[in-house]
């Protein structure tokens, strides 16, 4: 009895520090808050990437000096989540007008393949990206790995010729560090974290 008590307890007692561990202390219950938190407190340096945008131009993820750059991953042939994260980059772009100089988004396809600047265009041009604030662009395929591990993007092939992937707004300081991360349609949380990085 005392044996199994004791086996018991020990199994409880690592049951309880493997998800002490595994919630970051307790303070996340989800990979995608972990990520957050992990954001909030590392400012993890981003890889640098020259992109093709929509127009065919090219420009650096990184943004220049005192601004910020706003990042969602999208496929343009997706149907569901990407469609929704392009109407809410419109909603950012608008409701940033006080900050835009400053602030520049980027919607990064993770399907270069597929994605062409001609495919990139039609997703821009429905969502209303002006190629100016807003844009709509590809990294080469040599720098997709690394840019989805850094910003913590999983993408997984559906089975279907499309993919099952997280979504969010990503905020890049001018240094080149992911300095927040806050769900696609919190415009207000977008504006203050991207206010906070600026002062």
């Amino acid at each position: 009895m005392r044996v199994a008590l004791i086996a018991s307890t020990l199994v409880l007692a690592t049951g309880v520090g493997v998800l002490w561990h595994a919630t970051d202390e307790g303070r996340a219950l989800t990979t995608e808050t972990a990520r957050r938190i992990n954001v909030a407190e590392t400012l993890p340096r981003v890889p640098d990437a020259a992109l093709e945008t929509m127009t065919g131009a090219h420009l650096q993820l990184h943004p220049g000096p005192g601004q910020i750059t706003a990042v969602e991953f999208i496929y343009t042939t997706c149907p569901t989540i990407c469609q929704s994260a392009g109407a809410d980059f419109a909603r950012l772009r608008d409701a940033a007008a006080a900050i835009a100089p400053q602030l520049r988004l980027i919607s990064l396809s993770f399907d270069p393949e597929t994605d062409d600047p001609e495919h990139l265009a039609i997703y821009g041009n429905w969502h209303g990206a002006d190629g100016d604030i807003w844009t709509v662009a590809r990294p080469s395929r040599a720098d997709l790995p690394g840019l989805l591990d850094s910003f913590g993007v999983t993408v997984i092939p559906d089975g279907w010729g499309g993919y099952i992937h997280n979504t969010a707004i990503h905020l890049l300081d001018d240094r080149g560090r992911l300095a927040a991360i806050v769900d696609t349609d919190d415009i207000d949380g977008a504006l203050a974290a991207a206010r906070q990085i600026l002062r």
